[in-house]
């Protein structure tokens, strides 16, 4: 890592500085997260609101996220959760440290899991983390909310960028971690000391950082459980950040938008996803660069600016890094007629624009006309349902179909059925999006779209098939599917298809 160490004292700081550890009381589940305007008090106290609470082991396995994918938000923009992949900071140094890219797979309820052959230091694609081993290991981790540990966290400490929970099946062989943060230290580095927290059961530690750099905190592994770095600094801390929209989705002809003005932090952007996915009322997210183009500082005012005008709750801000807090601040934007419009957040003191976008109405039209057309799909689906039959079935159906069609030319279409599409759809691994764009023209809005009103995989991988199926037309057979696939898709997709065919 290019910046100078810090102190690797041997024994861990306690949260009260005095060598103790803290113990964990009054700790939330993130389940039931929810939200709140940004004009109201968002204080630290709102951690302790009557939210229901979910179980401590659920959230430390994080064997049961609701979030998808995050994932997700995806969280967001160049992953399902978000905005993890920024661009380089001006201000920031790019590193050239030599380590190897690995993309894990994706397990149920968020978790990552890669399995690492040989001695050496890796990157998580998806995440940031960096993982240095001196041998083959496997190792699952997951992302955590920060909320759940509020009060675990003392003044002057704040929090450095996201939680995670990592777990390896053979720990003495991973032997540090680099978080990524969410910071930016410009030259103002010396005056920032950087530790981790570190949750051992019903308490927590601050633990020494090894080292750290324009972009992470390494921390050599002690032992596996919840952990995330932390900051103490001397001068005003800047942020990367990002603007996250939502709009309502509703019968109304005008227009309300959720916007969400948060720091470069995985746990806060899943914590964003999280509280609009459990709110009342339904939403999509609008698709547009949410990367702040001038950082965000703490204790700064920004103010959110409509053109045309609209009625904006609140108009101004007050900058604070949310990660801790249980209800997440947003801005309320209501237009009573559905134009075109544009936003942008301006800091007050030098009048300086730090985000902006031009919101136009095929941004969300396309998601109410797909519901639509789902909706109508599903009814349809309802009255014809028929039970589900075996490959084998499927391929004895489509013969008897061949030898009595009555099509024009007296060759049966073969048209993909249903159950042949979710067999493939099953059989698409965690790249399933890439082929989708390239193979099959999908654009992304679509995928994401699907994604917005379903959680389940299988299901997000069979409406893009079935969605190719129905712009295709007669020409959505086994034989058209393999011809788009065959430059990228698997040996068992391929061969899927090709029996599909021969059966046909």
């Amino acid at each position: 890592m290019s910046r100078r160490g810090q102190e690797t004292d041997s024994g861990a700081e306690s949260l009260s500085s005095d060598e103790k550890e803290v113990a964990a009381g009054g700790t939330e589940g993130e389940g039931s997260a929810e939200e709140h305007p940004a004009g109201e008090d968002s204080s630290e106290n709102s951690s302790s609101s009557s939210l229901e609470e979910e179980s401590d082991a659920e959230e430390l396995d994080g064997r049961r996220s609701d979030e998808e994918q995050e994932e997700k938000e995806s969280l967001a923009h160049c992953n399902e959760s978000g905005v993890k992949c920024l661009p380089p900071c001006e201000h920031c140094r790019n590193e050239n440290d030599q380590k190897e890219e690995v993309t894990p797979r994706m397990l149920s309820g968020g978790q990552y899991v890669v399995q690492l052959d040989a001695e050496g230091t890796y990157q998580c694609s998806l995440t940031g983390l960096i993982f240095e081993v001196t041998g083959a290991v496997k190792i699952t981790y997951s992302l955590l909310s920060w909320s759940k540990y509020a009060n675990l966290v003392e003044k002057p400490w704040i929090v450095g960028g996201p939680l995670f929970d990592v777990r390896c099946d053979s720990t003495p062989a991973l032997t540090s971690i680099q978080f990524p943060h969410s910071l930016c230290l410009g030259d103002h580095g010396a005056g920032m000391a950087f530790k981790v927290l570190h949750v051992k059961g019903e308490g927590a530690a601050i633990e020494p950082s090894a080292d750290y750099s324009a972009s992470h905190v390494k921390w050599l592994v002690s032992s596996l459980s919840p952990v995330g770095p932390l900051i103490q600094s001397q001068e005003p801390v800047q942020y990367h950040g990002a603007v996250i929209l939502y709009k309502v989705v509703d019968e109304h002809p005008s227009l309300s938008f959720r916007v969400y003005v948060a720091t470069n932090n995985d746990s806060f952007i899943k914590d964003i996803s999280r509280a609009v996915k459990h709110s009342n009322k339904k939403f999509i997210k609008i698709d547009k660069p949410p990367v702040c183009q001038k950082l965000l500082q703490k204790g700064k005012r920004y103010r959110l600016i409509c053109e045309p005008e609209a009625e904006i709750t609140p108009e101004e801000i007050e900058f604070v890094d949310g990660s801790l807090l249980k209800l997440k601040s947003y801005i309320e934007v209501y237009l009573e007629k559905p134009d075109d419009f544009t936003l942008s957040l301006v800091e007050l003191e030098s009048d300086a624009t730090v985000w902006k976008a031009r919101l136009r109405e095929s941004d969300w039209i396309h998601y109410d006309q797909n519901k639509n057309e789902q909706k109508r799909s599903t009814v349809s689906n309802v009255k014809k349902r028929k039970p589900a039959l075996s490959i084998l079935e499927e391929g004895e159906l489509c013969s008897k179909k061949q030898k009595t069609g009555n099509a024009a030319d007296g060759n049966e279409t073969k048209i993909l059925t249903d159950q042949q599409l979710m067999v493939i759809a099953k059989l698409f691994g965690r790249q399933w999006r890439e082929i989708a764009i390239e193979c099959l023209q999908m654009e992304m809005k679509d995928i994401e779209q699907i994604q917005a009103t379903e959680d389940e995989v299988n299901m997000q991988k069979f409406l893009v098939l079935s969605k190719w199926r129905d712009r295709e037309q007669g020409d959505g057979t086994a034989e058209a599917l393999y011809r788009s696939l065959r430059e990228k898709a698997s040996h068992e997709i391929l061969q899927a298809l090709q029996g599909f065919s021969a059966r046909c």
